[in-house]
Order: structure tokens, then C-alpha cells, then sequence
């Protein structure tokens, strides 16, 4: 089976994650879904595999040399993003020609490179699309896809020597939860690669700090019409938190090393309001001073308004970057792959997080590479053919270039 049928019937399977449920897996598709893929790695013939009941899958394809070679290991994840649905995803093959993309005619929904101008990258070639009714899956189903696809490829080619190579495929990712229970010691590898990357030749090794905020506004309710000097509506105290933090520190007005503060959530009534917020910055001293800044301005509201702002706010991940600098070889050997697949490499900071940020903090340096996808979690999200053809072979290159 080749990497785009693999993929294809892997986005087949809704593993949309929650982080409400307090559970790992954080819903139960993806256990379904790590279910079919052990039988599959079973049927490849891969050994030590192994299933446990919180949707980790582990697997190994042995050395076919008696070279001493380090344990080298992939990993993807199977979750979705909570963002938006991953239910009954119906994929495209489009072949690009430029311009406009109908997702849905039905519904007026179209991928344009107006709004989305790294499509003028992709002309002449073959992308895979959603409907336009839920998000695709390339993150991580593409990363899930090129492991597996080149694990076959090398089973199938024994005359490529290579050491002991461990994949594993974990759940929650998506909610930062995704390292939490990720047996490092059993998992076994000296160094591993997260495939969670976005374009072709994405090469990454320093990702956000990250940190997840809710700030609670305790209201007063009173009859509207007597309520003067007595209602504390809840709502309004919680909009004049939200403007009290920097306008242009946020998601759509930065790029780069530039951190930010994202609302994500807002629930309310004038009795009580709850925003939640995500902090992120690569640099570790401007985000605990991003922490900071939220913690006074919870202070300041409530000098104005005693007792009605509580902080619930919480570390996520930090920056690998301290820990793959160390061991820069193994982004040296995946800069090497890289090339030899044929493509050039773009060593850059995620914007975001992965995996391989918390197991590197675990013990398990864990840089990331492309898994091919753009636009993730939502309904413009693309994936060229190409692309994955090509990360699979970054995975097959890097197993050829490990050596004692």
C-alpha cells in the first residue's frame, strides 16, 4: 500500500481529541483507531509491539546488520484537533492547475491562494483536499502514513542495513497532553523524530514555551431595571480584561520568534464568565513575563472589582531547543535526509508545539520533520502527494545514514 491510500483510509477514522474528559485517550475513536493500526503493523510482520490502555502503540523493526547502531525511533499522533470536526471527512484529489479551489459548491466554500498564497507553491501538482465540511487529518494521519510506508519499504528491502528502529504513535497531542504517558524507558530509542511537521523540507528544533490560562469573572445579577450600584455583569468585566492585553500580541498579527496570547474560548452569562487563553513564546524569559502580565492584570481587576477575577493558569511544554543542542547530530543526520530525498531543507522554529518538546525533556531528544500538511485544523487544510512521498523517503534516508 502506498503512502496516499494509507493516508486515505486513515482519515477515514474520526480521532478528534477533548480536553475536557479528563481521560487519555481523550476519546474514544482514537483507541479504535490504534487498534487497527497494531493490526496492521502485526500483519507487516514488526515485532515487540505493543498496545496499552491509554492508546500508546509501540513497534519495532529489528537490525538486519550486527553493526552496532544506535535505536532510532519515529513517532506521530493520533489525534485530530478539537478545533473542528473530524467526523466523516470526504478527501479530494484535486489536480492543481492555480487559482481557486472549490471545496464546496454546495456551500460556497473555496481554497484560494488570495487568502492561502502558499497554493502558488503546489501548481502541477496533486493535493488532497477536505469538503469543506471538517478539517482533513494530515495532522498527524500524514505522519502516521509516511512511518508506516517506510517501515514496509524497508522490511521490503533488506539489502538496506540499518539498526533497530522503533515507532510508536501516541493520542492527545493535539490537547498537549500527548508525551504525558509516553513511556520513554520502554519506548527505547537514543534519539527519535516527531513527522508532525507543515511544508515539504520543514526541519524544526525550537518550538513555543507554552502555557494554558482560564480567568473566571464572578458576577453579581440583579433585575436590570433596579440594578444600578448592584449588578456586576460578568461579561463586561471579562471584555475589560481581554482589553487590557496587548492588541497586536496575538496569533494573526505575528510570525516568527514573536510570541502572543490567544483567547480561545469564551463562555458566559452576566452571573459568570470563564476566558481561556493560550500564552506562547519561544523565548522562556519573555513567556514567564507573559504569565506575569495576566496574573497583574488580574490584580488590577480586581482592586476595581473585589474578589470577582480568579487565575487558573498552567505550564503545557517548553522550548526543546536546550535539549537537542547538545546532540545537534541527529539534526545534522536529518538534514542530511533531507537533502538526499531531494529537497532543501528549512531549519525554523515551530509556531506551536509537538510532541517531541516534552520527550525531549523526558530523556528522548525528539526534533520535528514535515509531514507534508498545510492549513491545519480547519476546513482549508491540504496536503500535496508529493509531499508525503517525500517525507516518507526522509524517514527511509535517515535510517540508511545511522551508523555505529
Amino acid at each position: 500500500m502506498n503512502v496516499t491510500d494509507r493516508f486515505l483510509k486513515y482519515v477515514k477514522f474520526d480521532t478528534k481529541s477533548d480536553e475536557n474528559t479528563g481521560v487519555t485517550p481523550s476519546t474514544p475513536g482514537q483507541m479504535v483507531f490504534a487498534k487497527y493500526l497494531k493490526e496492521e503493523l502485526e500483519a507487516l510482520g514488526l515485532t515487540e509491539i505493543t498496545l496499552d490502555d491509554n492508546a500508546y502503540l509501540m513497534a519495532t523493526l529489528p537490525a538486519n546488520t550486527d553493526e552496532d547502531i544506535p535505536t532510532i525511533g519515529f513517532i506521530a499522533h493520533l489525534d485530530t484537533s478539537p478545533d473542528m470536526s473530524g467526523e466523516n471527512v470526504n478527501p479530494q484529489m484535486v489536480d492543481y492547475k492555480g487559482g481557486d479551489i472549490t471545496l464546496n459548491a454546495d456551500k460556497g466554500i473555496v481554497l484560494s491562494p488570495t487568502q492561502f498564497p502558499e497554493l502558488n507553491d503546489y501548481v502541477g501538482e496533486t493535493l488532497i483536499t477536505t469538503d469543506g465540511t471538517t478539517l482533513l487529518g494530515a495532522d498527524d494521519k500524514a505522519g502516521i502514513a509516511e512511518i508506516v510506508t517506510a517501515i514496509e519499504y524497508l522490511k521490503n528491502h533488506p539489502e538496506i542495513k540499518h539498526g533497530k528502529i522503533r515507532i510508536a504513535f501516541n493520542p492527545d497531542e493535539e490537547i498537549g497532553q500527548g508525551a504525558h504517558k509516553f513511556d520513554v524507558e520502554l519506548f527505547g530509542a537514543d534519539w527519535a523524530y516527531t513527522m508532525d511537521g507543515g511544508a515539504v523540507g520543514e526541519l524544526e528544533f525550537e518550538n513555543f514555551n507554552a502555557a494554558v490560562a482560564r480567568i473566571t469573572f464572578q458576577g453579581r445579577n440583579v433585575h436590570p431595571g433596579y440594578a444600578k450600584s448592584k449588578m456586576i455583569n460578568s461579561i463586561r468585566v471579562a471584555n475589560q480584561f481581554a482589553s487590557m492585553l496587548p492588541r497586536w500580541e496575538t496569533p494573526e498579527h505575528t510570525e516568527g520568534y514573536e510570541g502572543f496570547y490567544h483567547v480561545v474560548g469564551i463562555e458566559g452569562s452576566v452571573e459568570e464568565t470563564t476566558l481561556t487563553y493560550i500564552i506562547r513564546d519561544h523565548d522562556r524569559a519573555r513567556f514567564e513575563s507573559r504569565k506575569k502580565e495576566l496574573e497583574h492584570l488580574t490584580r488590577k481587576i480586581n482592586a476595581e472589582f473585589p474578589g470577582v477575577a480568579t487565575l487558573d493558569m498552567k505550564d503545557q511544554y517548553y522550548n526543546m531547543r536546550e535539549k537537542i543542542e547538545p546532540v545537534m547530530h541527529v539534526i545534522d543526520i536529518a538534514k542530511q535526509a533531507i537533502e538526499n530525498a531531494g529537497v532543501t531543507p528549512k531549519v525554523q522554529p515551530i509556531r506551536g508545539g509537538t510532541d517531541g518538546a516534552q520527550l525531549s525533556f523526558k530523556g528522548l531528544p525528539c526534533p520535528n520533520i514535515f509531514a507534508g500538511g498545510l492549513n491545519f485544523h480547519g476546513r482549508f487544510e491540504f496536503v500535496p502527494v508529493s509531499s508525503m512521498e517525500k517525507a516518507t523517503q526522509v524517514v527511509v534516508e535517515i535510517c540508511k545514514l545511522v551508523k555505529g
